[in-house]
């Protein structure tokens, strides 16, 4: 099953307001990313990475024919290129959102994006829900009291110890047995 990391950004918060804008990121190979790597980079909107995957392929196509390798070693040399990129492509959109400042929220296991969203907000509502917005909570007035307020029952000073100073059924030093 595939695993999926879901993202928020840090400045809207982490609340239902800001639900529309979460991101979910599929672990895993890409296959688009490995044959169209350039346009899915696009499409992602991953332009620093766009920019490395342009320097790279050009440097390791420049490199191998200034060594004098031949087409089939720099097509071979891009096909790992493509590879790398298919495997690397959600590690590259996480990047991404970090450097955009988004945090990572939560992970989910399921079999497609859209079950993934309904598994993380079915967890995430009912977390939201225990924390601050529970509606069914009552108010159990103030803190109870505590021993140094006078006037009360419970205020006074236990009583003292016996005097060997042990409580239960423990012999006394020096007494018979």
């Amino acid at each position: 099953m595939p695993v999926y990391t879901v993202h928020a950004p840090v400045a809207s918060g982490a609340d239902l307001a800001a639900a529309d804008k979460f991101t979910f990121v599929r672990d895993g190979f890409h296959f688009w990313a490995a044959v169209l790597s350039g346009l899915w980079l696009i499409w992602h909107r991953l332009w620093l990475a766009l920019l490395g995957w342009i320097v790279m392929t050009a440097a390791v196509e420049i490199g191998l024919a200034q060594l004098g390798a031949g087409r089939g070693a720099i097509m071979l040399a891009n096909m790992l290129i493509a590879i790398l990129m298919g495997f690397e492509a959600a590690s590259l959109q996480r990047w991404t959102l970090s450097r955009r400042k988004w945090r990572q929220l939560d992970i989910v296991v399921a079999d497609h994006e859209e079950a993934a969203e309904r598994r993380f907000f079915d967890r995430w509502t009912a977390r939201q829900r225990g924390l601050a917005n529970d509606q069914w909570a009552v108010d159990r007035g103030g803190p109870p009291p505590t021993r140094n307020i006078p006037g009360q029952p419970f205020s006074k000073p236990p009583p003292p110890l016996p005097q060997g100073g042990i409580i239960g059924l423990f012999p006394e030093p020096g007494g018979s047995r």
